[in-house]
Order: structure tokens, then C-alpha cells, then sequence
């Protein structure tokens, strides 16, 4: 399954990109509207792109109302994001939603978090809804592994990892932050790496479902995301270049599978956590037996 990172496209204005995924992920919302911070809110970086947002939208009531009919128009499935700044408010949210997978976003770094762990909102939610819940988790947490594994415990369906990372550019000429908020979410090319090793921490943690993100813009890209344990791949910065994109990487996904031997991207799910394979000892070519067998 491939799917576009919340933010990353608007699909009343772009239908036809969101129709080249197989599910389509909202902007996160919020209980109230929110007009997002001040700009400067984007700043390109040689590796990346940092962005402080802050969660624009128009709010739980304008979103069910007006944007969710126009977003089922769309005829793929939908995903929502969800964001809020106490358990109470995720919940509500979720209890409101149907007929939708839903994302917890837990981890924005460019608004304040809720006083409550992650776990906690997940089993907030988890009370008020049937619907898949996926919880979306940062790579900043100390200890992918055992966040995920709460998570799990509190009744997460899923995890979406992982979430931009925060970062800061300075100005070449004024050496002050780029970002009128300081510092940002850092996504793009150079946070492959830290997914990658999130999703292979929280695979080998809990076996839950996964939505791999971070980095993407090739079919290489979300193959190794689903050899490390992902179940679906998220692409994101990469829209923001090439529309294009998903379609793309849908072809080039099934033909870097191919050429590994793999009919099914999908069944080489979790292949970085097999056994090594077994050492072959070349054929001695001479009658001496070599000192490191020599008993």
C-alpha cells in the first residue's frame, strides 16, 4: 500500500495525485482552527526540508462537516489525522470519525505536545472508536521500541513511523534561524536512515502493522522501508517536487522487488531481521589442513 505523509498534499486541489494512492492521509486536525505559525514556516536545506507549519486547519467541526464529504468524493480510502493537546481532545475527535482509518499524530514538533505519554492518548482513543487506530510516533523518543510496544499495549491497530525530526537552518548572510519559530520538522533524503531504523526497532518489537515514511522518492527507498518491517509506505517532501511521484515509485517498487526475486514487494517483509546465512567455506585446494582447523 502506498499511501502520501499527512501535509504533504492537498487533495481537493490535486484529486488526481491523491487518486494515485491507494489511501489518502489528511492534514491533521484539530480540535479548533489554527492558522499555524508565523512565516517564514519553510526553509529548503541541501539535504532536506525543514518546515514549522503548526498544524494549519480548519478545525474538527468545518473538517466533518465540509472537508471529509468533498475528501470521500475522492473514491480511495480515506485516513485521518489527528492532533490535538490533551487525551481528551484526541478522543473527541475520534469519536466523531466513521468509516475512516485513523493516525494519532503524537509527535509534532513545531506545536506543544499534550501532557500525556503517547500510550495514554492511544487508550483515550482507543475507548471512543472501532476504527483502525495507527499511532505516529517520533524518532527524537529514546526508545523506539518500547514506546511502540505501549502503544500496542494501549490498543494501537498500527504505527506510522516516523514523523519529521527537529531541525534548524541559519540565514548564510544574517546567521540567525531561517524559521521564524527557530527550529523545525527536518524531512527529506537524510531522514531515511533514522526511519529505516525506527521501523526495524518497532517491527522486531511488536509485529504490528507499519506505515514506513521518511525519505522516500524511490522505489529502492520504500523497498528497504518494507524490508525492515513496513506494511505500507508513506511518501511526502518528495510530493512537493514531482506529482508524479507516486506512480513512479509504484513502478520502480515492483521492479526493484523483481530483480532481488521478489514477485510481491510485500514478501520481503521484514527480511532484515532474517538469520544470516550459513558461512560457505571455499574448497580447500591442497592436502595441508589450515591452521585455523587444525585441532
Amino acid at each position: 500500500m502506498l499511501l502520501n505523509a499527512s501535509g504533504c498534499l492537498d487533495a481537493l486541489a490535486a484529486p488526481e495525485v491523491a487518486r494515485a494512492f491507494d489511501a489518502f492521509v489528511t492534514k491533521t486536525v484539530t480540535p479548533l482552527p489554527r492558522e499555524g505559525n508565523e512565516p517564514t514556516r519553510i526553509a529548503e536545506t541541501d539535504h532536506g526540508l525543514l518546515n514549522s507549519i503548526g498544524l494549519q486547519n480548519p478545525g474538527r467541526e468545518r473538517f466533518l462537516a465540509v472537508v471529509l464529504p468533498q475528501l470521500r468524493g475522492l473514491g480511495v480510502p480515506i485516513w485521518v489525522s489527528v492532533g490535538g493537546f490533551s487525551a481528551d481532545e484526541y478522543a473527541e475527535t475520534c469519536s466523531r470519525l466513521s468509516d475512516v482509518t485513523i493516525e494519532l499524530n503524537l509527535s509534532c514538533p513545531n506545536v506543544d505536545e499534550a501532557p500525556e505519554a503517547a500510550a495514554e492518548i492511544v487508550a483515550a482513543c482507543r475507548a471512543e472508536t472501532p476504527f483502525p487506530l495507527y499511532a505516529k510516533l517520533s524518532p527524537s523518543l529514546p526508545n523506539m521500541a518500547d514506546a511502540a510496544r505501549a502503544a500496542q499495549a494501549a490498543g494501537a491497530d498500527g504505527l506510522s513511523l516516523v514523523n519529521t525530526i527537529r531541525g534548524l537552518a541559519l540565514d548564510e548572510q544574517t546567521l540567525r534561524p531561517r524559521l521564524a519559530r527557530g527550529a523545525g520538522g527536518y524531512s527529506g533524503p537524510a531522514l531515511k536512515p533514522i526511519a529505516l531504523a525506527a521501523v526495524y526497532a518497532c517491527y522486531r518489537a511488536t509485529g504490528l502493522p507499519i506505515v514506513g515514511m521518511g525519505g522516500v522518492s524511490t522505489g529502492r527507498d520504500a523497498l528497504e522501508l518494507i524490508a525492515a518491517g513496513a506494511s505500507a509506505v508513506a511518501v511526502g517532501t518528495a510530493l512537493f517536487g514531482d506529482p508524479g511521484v507516486p506512480n513512479r515509485v509504484r513502478a520502480d517498487l515492483y521492479k526493484a522487488a523483481a530483480a532481488l526475486g521478489f514477485e510481491d514487494p510485500l514478501a520481503a517483509r521484514g527480511i532484515a531481521h532474517a538469520p544470516d546465512p550459513p558461512l560457505v567455506l571455499s574448497k580447500v585446494t591442497t592436502n595441508k589442513t589450515p591452521a585455523y582447523m587444525a585441532k
